[in-house]
């Protein structure tokens, strides 16, 4: 584990080099940008050449690239992640005031994620070949194919639009939160039902699954008790994808559904060009990310004792 979480640390300064390099090295002038949001549109940019050189002194992108960098590398280790280029506030306070709003969005969706890959994937599993199996891979197939934004788009006509049932946006009730949890947690669902209905079938194929059957098990406890423990491992290590597909996925949903959390408002700084918002979301979604895959890791070998065994081998 030590060798992991020290491998962990080359890995983050990497892509803090990468996001730096690249938001960089894109075309364009973000202060050129700032600048014609704060005229009017039909204003003679010519006039403002000092202002724009003063601007961009103000933040600094007038200094060598190295420079820049030390810079800023310097102030996200003190836990300073800049100032946002369009608002002024601090981009640490500007994404802990849409942390809430984006983790209940990814606490309903993994709750609609459970409840629909769960039963999809033990029923796949237990009815092989039937035509309960049957339309579960396909539904499972229809949820990995149909991309977040359409499948948002299309529960948005049927339930709010056409049967004005539930809000095709905003924040506040739980009406708000059903469409942005189910577009999010049936995608996920869709790949985690095919995962577990996988390890379902290859646990149920096992020598000590013949044994259970041999000695007069009830099929149902050899199902829920013995094969789904062995079958949710590999859903385990597929933890890590599942975190990045909700924080991912998100970044869609909000936008489809105007919820007003993180996903949002790094869109709105892609399209503003503010660089300190993208630089501290990539580098908080990269050390999220490790350090979900570090827990699994741990986890892992508790769950599955031949981990322990191959490691203290080794």
């Amino acid at each position: 584990m030590l060798v992991r979480l020290a491998t962990t640390v080359p890995v983050l300064w990497g892509i803090s080099v990468v996001v730096f390099s690249l938001v960089r090295f894109i075309p364009g002038d973000p202060s050129h940008a700032i600048l014609l949001s704060m005229v009017d549109p039909g204003a003679d940019l010519s006039s403002l050449e000092q202002d724009l050189a003063r601007l961009r002194a103000d933040l600094g992108l007038d200094r060598p690239y190295l420079t820049q960098y030390a810079d800023w590398l310097g102030n996200v280790l003190a836990g300073n992640l800049g100032t946002s280029l369009r608002s002024g506030d601090p981009v640490t306070d500007e994404l802990w005031r849409r942390l809430p709003a984006t983790l209940e969005l990814a606490g309903a969706a993994l709750v609609v994620m459970v409840v629909v890959a769960v039963p999809t994937g033990i029923v796949g599993a237990a009815r092989h070949g039937a035509a309960a199996d049957r339309l579960a891979r396909m539904l499972a197939l229809v949820g990995v194919s149909v991309p977040g934004f359409l499948l948002g788009l299309l529960l948005m006509y049927g339930f709010s639009v056409h049967l004005g049932w539930l809000p095709t946006s905003g924040h506040g009730t739980p009406a708000h939160l059903v469409l942005p949890a189910v577009t999010l947690g049936l995608g996920l669902a869709a790949g985690t039902s095919r995962l577990l209905r996988a390890g379902l079938l290859d646990a149920l194929s096992q020598p000590y699954m013949v044994t259970a059957e041999a000695k007069g098990l009830p099929w149902r406890q050899m199902l829920l008790r013995h094969a789904l423990r062995n079958a949710l491992l590999p859903v385990l290590t597929n933890t890590g994808l599942i975190v990045g597909g909700l924080f991912g996925g998100a970044v869609i949903v909000e936008t489809v559904f105007s919820w007003p959390g993180i996903g949002r408002y790094i869109v709105d700084a892609i399209t503003g060009r503010d660089y300190p918002v993208i630089q501290a979301f990539v580098l908080a979604m990269s050390l999220m990310y490790g350090l979900v895959n570090l827990v699994v890791d741990i986890g892992y070998r508790f769950a599955d004792p031949r981990v322990r065994v191959e490691g203290a081998e080794a």
